[in-house]
């Protein structure tokens, strides 16, 4: 028994030292940084799983905030176009008296848009780098999206003149529907919130500027009336604007709500004069805020 006994020692050791030296073995063959625990799956590594979907997601996400932000940059910066300063809200205006040498003239055009006359209009503003006010009709609008939305994309700046262009007195509810429709259009249209307003026939007790007033819209009127209307030859109309016309001022013409054919051959000449005296040509609230700076 004692030689069965001893025997077994030496078979002991053999097997320690195999452990240790496949310890051993393996510790100079894994890299410095290797856990050996892990090598022996003593403790499974951890790993970290990256969901791609979620990742895709937030980048969308990310991605869409900042093309948001940027539009509504480019909506404020289009909105000033057509918005006066705060200090006119609520005011009716027909010209800005200016000081100095100072001779600037805003070019306003009503009842558009019409298919025909607008486009004639704006194509001469832009060939003569010309900026003017449009004071739209809404009605005229919903049948014309396409040329609202030029006028702003030329940079000319978008009014308010009522839903139907109605003259005769309202009630509060019917002067709201006539104004905040026609806003609420031109916002839908061309991304622009407008706060000018001019009455239909310069009427300013009908219901319409008391609605204009409680809601803090400039009422925009007129100190040089080309009296295109009435359709007068090209030529009275061009003396008409020019006699009337002073540093500051408001011209008053039309590109839709009749036969305009006579204001498309007065403008070129229009705009020729007024240069020639030295005028330039400034929106509406280009020159309400040549007067708030003042």
């Amino acid at each position: 028994m004692e030689n069965s006994k001893s025997s077994l020692i030496p078979h002991k050791y053999f097997i320690a030292l195999l452990i240790f030296t496949t310890i051993l073995c393996l510790s100079l063959v894994a890299p410095a940084n290797l856990n050996l625990m892990h090598l022996l799956v003593l403790n499974k590594p951890k790993v970290k799983i990256v969901d791609a979907s979620a990742n895709s997601q937030q980048q969308v996400a990310e991605f869409k905030t900042a093309m948001e932000a940027t539009l509504n940059e480019q909506l404020k910066r289009q909105s000033l176009l057509s918005a006066a300063p705060s200090s006119f809200n609520g005011k009716v205006i027909y010209e800005i008296k200016q000081k100095g040498n100072k001779k600037v003239i805003a070019l306003t055009f009503d009842d558009g848009p019409w298919k025909k006359t607008t486009q004639q209009t704006l194509d001469i503003l832009k060939k003569n780098n010309i900026k003017a006010t449009f004071f739209v009709v809404g009605s005229a609008l919903q049948n014309n999206p396409q040329l609202g939305k030029q006028i702003i994309a030329e940079g000319h700046a978008i009014a308010n003149h009522t839903w139907n262009h109605w003259y005769h007195f309202m009630n509060p509810q019917a002067a709201a529907m006539e104004i905040d429709r026609t806003t609420d259009l031109i916002y839908k249209v061309t991304g622009v919130k407008t706060n000018l307003f001019r009455p239909p026939g310069g009427h300013l007790s009908n219901g319409l500027v008391a609605h204009a007033k409680r809601n803090k819209y400039a009422t925009l009127m007129w100190s040089a009336d080309s009296r295109d209307f009435q359709r007068p030859a090209p030529a009275t109309m061009v003396n008409t604007v020019l006699k009337n016309a002073r540093p500051g001022g408001i011209v008053l013409l039309h590109d839709g709500g009749g036969d305009r054919t006579n204001t498309i051959k007065a403008l070129p000449t229009i705009i020729a004069k007024l240069k020639q005296q030295g005028y330039s040509f400034v929106t509406i609230p280009e020159l309400l805020e040549l007067e708030e700076k003042k």
